[in-house]
């Protein structure tokens, strides 16, 4: 029982990698390339919990329950934009820091000269 639901999770899990837009954008982000844009990536969390924030008021009108799913993802996908800039942040340094020191410790003669 254990090692079916362990196997569903592992089926579940990279079929959100693949196909689920924001972990599409993260990855990207997460590439040396993407780096600079987890900062800005940040501000897609204000949309996120705006429409949290709606289908919470919605279910306190009187609709029914299910918008707590959509509030649920939301949120989630919110938090998850919020924590990629400090990440990318100190990751960018970190990359930019080993860039800086294999550039120092290159020998002169690889060193190409312009003509």
């Amino acid at each position: 029982m254990f090692r079916i639901i362990w196997v569903i999770s592992i089926h579940l899990r990279n079929f959100m990698r693949r196909y689920m837009p924001t972990n599409i954008l993260l990855d990207a982000i997460c590439t040396r390339r993407g780096l600079k844009w987890g900062v800005p990536a940040m501000l897609l969390a204000i949309p996120y919990l705006l429409a949290a924030s709606i289908c919470t008021s919605l279910i306190d009108g009187g609709a029914s329950r299910w918008p707590y799913v959509v509030a649920l993802v939301c949120i989630w996908n919110a938090l998850k934009f919020i924590m990629i800039g400090p990440v990318s942040a100190v990751l960018l340094l970190q990359y930019k820091r080993s860039e800086r020191q294999s550039m120092r410790l290159r020998p002169l003669s690889s060193v190409a000269v312009p003509l």
